[in-house]
Parts: structure tokens; sequence; C-alpha cells
């Protein structure tokens, strides 16, 4: 395999004329900030998951804390949330000065256990968190059945389904995340999802405090701006094609490691898959082993741009044992480059590598 210094980038957003001509058109109204676009914005992802209404905040982070307040949850109060996941759910919940009761994942498809759940749950549980990873959904089904609020994260699982729902659409609330990676990107901002009237109306009174008829002490500037809006709405319109793209990189990355050593990413029956990482796992010897450090460099050395899915899982930062299976993910997760700005000529390089790397075994 030839060492290359041209490198395939691990993220790239996919940004077309189509969103140049919206910030366009923003910049010449001369209407810069929050304002129609985003009202537009916010009506155009609440059709798109199938809910009443959504309201637009500044980060994906913010409009889980957002989430969590509208719900009255607070001090003394318990949110359980998977530790494989970025930090974003954990921060959310101290900030609203509850605690964070973590549980492990399915050692499978990375998403949050069910089963480990319910033993989790307390007569202090108010909420789950409930992150679909990479593209996957969770397993709704059996968590809804818990009995509790359910918080959808579907940062990186726009478009796909569970059971035939559309995966943001089953929650008491869904959150999602319009950085500059994301499924659908605007930069930088977030939205809060509901087909609850009431906590829509708790979550607008909480983004902005001008006009408000009485003082909100936890009322703050959250807000998006048309610009943002309007490269999200773009991307909206663009989703259909981001999404099959992106199952047609994944189609092709599975035929590249079939028959190799590499554990490719499993779907369950039932749950449809929008790839927005193709994560795989590699072989490895086990705890304290650095196989996977090894791959990464690898890969880079050969231009393909790789990652840890997931940086660290939650519970290693507060020092607890007993996540197996976060642990093992840790050791053994790989995400390779995919996304649609992804160009034929960078996938065949891609496919090249795998093969290589994998044959190598």
């Amino acid at each position: 395999m030839t060492i290359t210094t041209t490198m395939i980038p691990h993220s790239r957003p996919s940004i077309d004329q189509e969103e140049i001509r919206a910030v366009t058109a923003v910049l010449q109204s001369g209407h810069l900030a929050q304002g129609a676009v985003v009202e537009r914005f916010e009506r155009g992802m609440a059709a798109y998951f199938g809910v009443v209404g959504g309201v637009a905040v500044n980060s994906g982070t913010m409009a889980l804390e957002v989430a969590l307040r509208v719900l009255d949850i607070g001090p003394g109060d318990e949110v359980i949330l998977p530790s494989y996941v970025c930090a974003a759910p954990w921060q959310a919940v101290q900030r609203v000065g509850a605690q964070a009761r973590l549980v492990d994942i399915e050692p499978e498809t990375f998403q949050i256990d069910a089963d480990l759940a319910r033993a989790a749950i307390t007569s202090k549980t108010r909420a789950i968190i409930v992150p679909h990873l990479f593209g996957l959904p969770a397993d709704l089904t059996a968590l809804t059945s818990l009995g509790l609020p359910i918080i959808e994260d579907c940062a990186q699982t726009l478009g796909a389904l569970e059971q035939g729902r559309a995966v943001g659409s089953v929650g008491t609330l869904t959150v999602c995340s319009f950085y500059a990676n994301k499924l659908l990107c605007a930069g930088e901002g977030g939205m809060l999802l509901s087909s609850d009237p009431l906590l829509l109306e708790r979550a607008r009174s909480l983004r902005e405090y001008d006009g408000a008829p009485s003082l909100n002490p936890l009322a703050s500037n959250l807000k998006i701006t048309d610009l943002q809006a309007a490269v999200g709405l773009a991307q909206l319109d663009r989703l259909p094609g981001f999404l099959e793209r992106r199952v047609s990189l994944a189609r092709s990355y599975r035929e590249a490691l079939a028959g190799s050593s590499a554990i490719l990413p499993v779907v369950p029956a039932g749950r449809s898959h929008v790839y927005y990482r193709f994560v795989m796992r590699i072989s490895t010897s086990g705890p304290g082993s650095d196989e996977l450090s090894e791959c990464l460099g690898r890969l880079e050395r050969h231009g393909v741009q790789c990652r840890k899915p997931v940086f660290r899982s939650l519970h290693r930062y507060l020092g607890l044992d007993g996540f197996p299976a976060s642990e093992a993910a840790e050791r053994e997760a790989l995400s390779f480059p995919l996304y649609p700005a992804l160009t034929d000529e960078e996938a065949a390089h891609v496919l090249m590598v795998m093969r290589d790397e994998w044959r190598r075994e």
C-alpha cells in the first residue's frame, strides 16, 4: 500500500450553491437576527419529524438543557443516559442540577441498553436521554415501555426508522444539533421539538427574555440567526439526497470488508441505518491493548483520517466501573470517512485502503 501525503478528512460539510444563495438572500434582506427564516426552519424540521413544532436554539447541547428544564428536572432528580456518548448530555444534566445515572450500551449496536436502563430506575428518575448514535436508532420500543419521559437525541440519526416510526417522533421531546459535521449542518445551532404545545411554549420562554410579560431568571439569549436557519433550510431540502449517498457509500464499504476480520455495523431487525458514521470494530487482544491506535496511525499514513467515534466514555471521566460494553467499544470502534461531500475518487481510495489493511491480516 502506497503512503500518501494527501489526507481524506474524517468529516467535511456538504455546502453547495443552494446554501450560498440562501445566505445571500438573507444578507440582502437586511434582517440577519432571528426572524422569519428561523420560523420557517422550525416548521420545516417539525414537519420532517411529524411533530407539532420546534424551537431553534444556539447548540444541540443547549437544546438538551432546555429539554430538561421544560420537564422541570433539577436538583434531587435523576436522568438516565448511556456512558458511551459525548459529554453534552452529561453537561446538560449537570447544568440543571440533576444527577446523571449512567448505564452501559448494547454490545453490538453501541446504543443505550434498555434492560440496564430499566434496572437503573429509582424513585428519583425523571427522564431518559436516548442518543441515537452513528445513524442507528436505539430500541425505542423497549425504552418507551419503561414509562418515563424520553428525550431523543437525533443529532446523528435524522431520517432513520425504528419499527416503521421516524426517529424523533416517538419521545416526549426531541433534540437536534446542526454543528458543521452533522447530517444537517448550519455551522452551529440546535433545536428542540415536541408535539406538546405547553413544552414548546416553555422552551420559547427560556430562549429569550425580550418582550416577556414577566422576568424569568432562567431565560437567556439562546437564539440562532436567520443566516444559520437559511443554511439549515437549504440542507433540509437536500437531506434525502444526503442520506441516499451515505447509504450507498456504506454499502460499498461493507462489500470491501466482506469476509475480513473487520466486524461490520449491526442493524437489528426493525431499525434502519442512515450512516452518520461508518463505525466498525477491529479485533483486539482485550483490555489494555493498543491495536486501535496502531490501526488509526496506519490508515492516516495512507491518507485516510479515521477516528474513535467517542473520545472517552463518561464513566471513565468519573472513575466508575461496571461498563464492559462501553470499554470494549473504546478499544475496538473505528469510524471511517463517510459523508455526501466525499468524492467518488476519494471513496475509491478509502475502499483501496480498507481492502489492503484487512487483507494484511
